[in-house]
């Protein structure tokens, strides 16, 4: 029933630059809603449930692992600047104690919470069509876009080699005896970390696929967001596919060029 209601105001493929205000509105009535005349489940959980509420979070979601993924690339490419810099870099976040934890704690949550939610819209769509034909027609979609579960899926296996490989450091325990002298004091070693983690050929394989998959990813993955955001139209949406590609991309060679000048001895 929920579905229904917000069909009406959002219907698909009828977007507009409109839509996201509308919607404000609405969930802002849904919470401001007297008590007493509620019957049954709270509104937001209903709105939750409801396909729009679904592709709202995951909108929302991604804009924050987006803006996670940039960030964190501008703090990697310190290393291009020498060892100091990046283990200044590595040394502030350490400074930040328990509030670093709690910062990847809840990026933890907002994956986890991003990809809860894209396998209810999947299964959902799923459902809705559960007849499949021997011949589909897949014009007007890409590659990306048929494949963003599987991407996904993947991505989050390299997430977690990532953090196996660099944060906790169970691939390489040495990792964490490795120290530097930084403004006189001692600090970990960050930059001969990467160096060290990069200087091995099939470890460097799998940044670059891993971080390929992840750029698949984003490229559809952005596009989506203005577009379930209702923050474009059919004039602006090839525009934007345009622009979210090229952003992806230059992520994602922006990050390949780290373990990449590494392993050919650019960065030593």
């Amino acid at each position: 029933m929920t579905d229904v209601f917000f069909a009406k105001k959002f219907t698909a493929g009828c977007l507009t630059e409109h839509s996201l205000a509308e919607l404000m509105r609405t969930f802002t009535v849904m919470i401001s809603a007297p008590s007493q005349s509620r019957s049954g489940p709270h509104p937001i959980f209903l709105w939750l449930l409801s396909s729009i509420g679904k592709k709202t979070i995951v909108a929302l979601t991604g804009i924050v692992l987006l803006a996670f993924v940039a960030g964190h690339l501008a703090g990697n490419f310190t290393i291009y600047l020498g060892r100091d810099w990046l283990n200044w870099y590595a040394a502030h976040l350490q400074s930040l104690g328990p509030m670093l934890w709690i910062i990847r704690l809840f990026l933890l949550g907002v994956l986890v919470t991003h990809i809860f939610f894209t396998m209810l819209l999947w299964h959902e769509n799923q459902a809705a069509r559960p007849k499949k034909y021997i011949a589909s027609d897949p014009v007007g979609t890409s590659v990306f876009a048929r494949t963003m579960r599987l991407s996904g899926l993947v991505v989050l296996a390299f997430i977690i080699f990532h953090l196996a490989h660099f944060t906790v450091h169970l691939i390489n325990p040495q990792f964490s005896h490795m120290e530097a002298m930084l403004d006189g004091h001692q600090v970990h070693d960050c930059y001969g970390m990467v160096v060290l983690g990069f200087s091995s050929l099939p470890v460097v394989i799998i940044y670059v696929v891993g971080l390929f998959l992840l750029t698949c990813h984003l490229s559809h993955g952005i596009g989506s967001l203005f577009q379930t955001l209702g923050l474009t139209n059919r004039r602006l949406h090839k525009m934007i596919e345009l622009a979210t590609r090229v952003i992806a991309w230059i992520l994602y060679f922006g990050y390949i060029s780290i373990p990449l000048s590494i392993i050919t001895g650019i960065v030593k």
